[in-house]
């Protein structure tokens, strides 16, 4: 596998991600932020921010699928959240959780989280971006 995945000593341990991430790989594999947009491009979850992270971390499995790779090659994540506040944590954490048992995996690499003003168009809450890498 070419990517491990560790918390090193001295920074905490945090259930969501872990802090670094090792690659060994020698193809990367860069998704495009993906929205809460099914197949036909129908939003999902209109004002429900735990469904469009479900179907972003949903989409985002589907893009690395196309190019071979899946959760197990992410050595990074971004997610993007519209006017984000602390108290919009259980919900995030309630999406991921939700994909993690549809995909079979608990999808940890390091991740930043960052609130927006917007995204592309108003019912979208969240998009989420991976990096991987592939031997």
């Amino acid at each position: 596998m070419p990517v491990s995945l560790s918390d090193p000593a001295g920074l905490p341990v945090v259930d969501a991600y872990r802090q670094i991430a090792v690659a060994s790989g020698s193809r990367l594999v860069f998704t495009a932020g993906q929205v809460a947009w099914d197949a036909e491009g129908t939003t999902v979850g209109p004002g429900d921010l735990a469904a469009q992270v479900e179907q972003c971390y949903l989409n985002v499995a589907t893009a690395l699928a196309g190019a071979g790779a899946s959760f197990a090659d992410v050595v990074k994540l971004t997610v993007y959240a519209v006017d984000w506040a602390p108290e919009k944590m259980p919900l995030l954490m309630d999406g991921i959780g939700r994909a993690a048992a549809r995909l079979g995996t608990v999808p940890v690499p390091p991740a930043t989280l960052i609130g927006v003003a917007a995204l592309d168009v108003p019912e979208h809450l969240v998009e989420v971006e991976a990096t991987a890498v592939l031997d």
